[in-house]
């Protein structure tokens, strides 16, 4: 892991406009740059970089940050992948790991290629294995691009194919354990191979690098499990791969959702069929992780999963994970149940269809239990139990009161019954808090709802304004935040989202730019007393809310009600707080 001073060093020495121009084509706007969105289709150049500050960010999709955000999005890695990318142009050495640990990765990434290499030949070599990809429409590209191969054994071949293989290659037993290639043998035997008589589809990881197979086999009759996957290794973690996303985060760029489906066959056809946007976990349910991965690039989703018991409830986990996170998902209904993969070869419209058609979780919910529950009262408590507690998951009120409508007029019943259930539901969850300190000679903490808190729109634009001014009048601006709130500005900025932040930033810049001083000291001016005044009333209503509970007046909270009268009734701030 490098340290602050590596990442401050690699800002020190790269420029934002030339990390982004080789993906944006740029032009001067004032003290800006602008030029069209790499994240989203537009006509018109909404995309902002302020050269001065290092960020960026988009006006149409909201997308905003620094050159490290900027990296992770526009290649689809994490924060330590975006950081190496950028030492290695910027010429910083980060502090290196283990050497020895760095070695063995390096190996078992070296046999898993290897492995590679071999199972593609394999498949060349044989006409059953080729013949089965053909029935199942994998065309000659897609199996290159994909590298799929073929892992040979029983009824054709012995059990210790790969590991004679690679053995002759210079690669140890011990290595090719601690890849997921070979497991031991009881009773003395010879390690023997994980992967025999299997389709063997590489997992690669974000970079494109393989880290562990999925083997589906050939077989047919065969006793063995239809699918098999790599155990855990120190490359291989199921929990954070999702299979195609190295491909598919290129795709995502012309077609902004992620399609979500079940298997590799499911993924690779989706893909041939013009959908390279389509990923599928491998081996494990959808993961916080999985989802935290997609919505760096785009917050809408397809799902095309079984509409078995299994995929339903894996359909329904998955969903919850990703409303949680303010994200857009809807299912795609596959015509007679059929998977994504045999519908591409069946019919490759009705499956263009069925995505096209993909409608909100809640509304294919409703769909669902339509069909499948006759009576009308147990429908109704289905719906009550399995559809509406999707409801307060979304963030937007106004999303969540359309889709109340939806099931009053699904269920033939009032909106208003809908709405007490998502009310009862909400009541029952645990508030969101945090702690607020207060200025004065109160030295307790208050903790007050997230919802009860208004004044921090008007936080966010001091802080955006504070980053835009002289720095004469930003200590100002400083020195009151502080008094109002309790806490540095650099504190609250903590608490912040920083894509509203830089949006904010932009927005005060550019509207500065055109004011003269003294009109920018009134508007600032303005904005201190808003501050304090809003502030003071939010805090002062969660006190006195805290008075009147009953029972024994806290003489804290009667001192700290005080305090808030005193700040409100104080006089407002003047231009003179910038000549002291």
């Amino acid at each position: 892991m490098a340290s602050g001073d590596s990442v401050q060093l690699i800002k020190d020495r790269l420029n934002i406009i030339d990390v982004i121009s080789p993906h944006v084509e740029l032009h001067k706007a004032g003290r800006h740059f602008k030029g069209r969105c790499p994240f989203h289709q537009e006509k018109s150049p909404s995309f902002h970089i302020s050269p001065e500050r290092g960020t960026y960010h988009c006006f149409g999709c909201g997308v905003g940050g620094d050159i490290f955000s900027f990296t992770q999005a526009i290649d689809g890695v994490d924060f330590k992948e975006a950081l190496k990318i950028l030492a290695m142009k910027a010429g910083v050495e980060l502090v290196p790991e283990n050497p020895q640990k760095r070695t063995e990765r390096e190996q078992l990434y070296a046999v898993l290629e290897a492995a590679t290499k071999y199972f593609e030949n394999k498949l060349t070599g044989t006409p059953d294995a080729q013949a089965y990809l053909t029935r199942r429409g994998v065309e000659a590209e897609t199996i290159i691009k994909w590298r799929i191969g073929y892992a040979p054994g029983p009824p054709t071949a012995g059990w210790r194919e790969l590991r004679e293989h690679l053995a002759v290659q210079g690669y140890t037993d011990a290595v090719m354990l601690k890849a997921g290639l070979i497991k031991n043998a009881e009773s003395g035997k010879e390690p023997f191979d994980v992967f025999r008589d299997r389709i063997m589809f590489p997992l690669r990881d974000q970079n494109g690098k393989v880290v562990a197979f999925s083997g589906r086999i050939l077989a047919k009759d065969s006793e063995a499990p239809k699918y098999v996957n790599s155990p855990e290794t120190e490359l291989y973690h199921k929990s954070e791969l999702l299979y195609g996303y190295d491909i598919a985060k290129h795709g995502i760029r012309s077609l902004p959702f992620w399609l979500i489906v079940e298997g590799q066959f499911d993924v690779v056809m989706s893909h041939q069929a013009g959908y390279t946007n389509t990923v599928a976990v491998s081996g494990t349910a959808l993961t916080m992780h999985h989802v935290q991965i997609l919505e760096r690039l785009a917050t809408k989703v397809v799902l095309a999963l079984d509409a078995d018991k299994a995929g339903m409830n894996a359909m329904k986990r998955g969903a919850e994970l990703m409303l949680r996170r303010g994200m857009d998902v809807k299912v795609a209904t596959m015509p007679d149940g059929a998977d994504p993969a045999d519908l591409v070869v069946k019919d490759v419209k009705l499956f263009k269809q069925a995505v096209g058609k993909a409608t909100h979780i809640i509304e294919y919910l409703l769909a669902h239990l339509a069909g499948t529950v006759s009576d009308e009262r147990a429908r109704k408590l289905r719906v009550r139990d399995e559809v509406i507690p999707f409801v307060p998951l979304i963030p937007n009120r106004i999303d969540q009161e359309h889709f109340e409508g939806v099931i009053a007029s699904a269920l033939e019943s009032s909106k208003d019954a809908v709405h007490f259930e998502v009310t009862r539901l909400q009541e029952n969850k645990k508030p969101v808090t945090h702690e607020v300190k207060l200025t004065g000679t109160v030295s307790a903490a208050a903790t007050i709802s997230t919802t009860q808190v208004r004044g921090e729109v008007v936080i966010l634009q001091t802080i955006a304004v504070h980053d835009v001014v002289e720095p004469e009048v930003a200590a100002v601006m400083s020195r009151v935040f502080s008094e109002v709130l309790g806490e540095t500005m650099e504190e609250a900025r903590q608490k912040l989202e920083p894509g509203q932040l830089s949006k904010t930033i932009f927005q005060f810049e550019q509207t500065y730019e055109k004011m003269t001083k003294r009109g920018r000291l009134e508007e600032i001016t303005h904005m201190l007393n808003q501050l304090r005044q809003q502030v003071s009333r939010d805090r002062l209503t969660a006190a006195r809310n805290e008075l009147g509970n009953g029972g024994e007046v806290d003489a804290g909270v009667l001192e700290r009600v005080l305090v808030l009268q005193k700040m409100l009734q104080a006089p407002p701030y003047t231009l003179d707080i910038f000549t002291l």
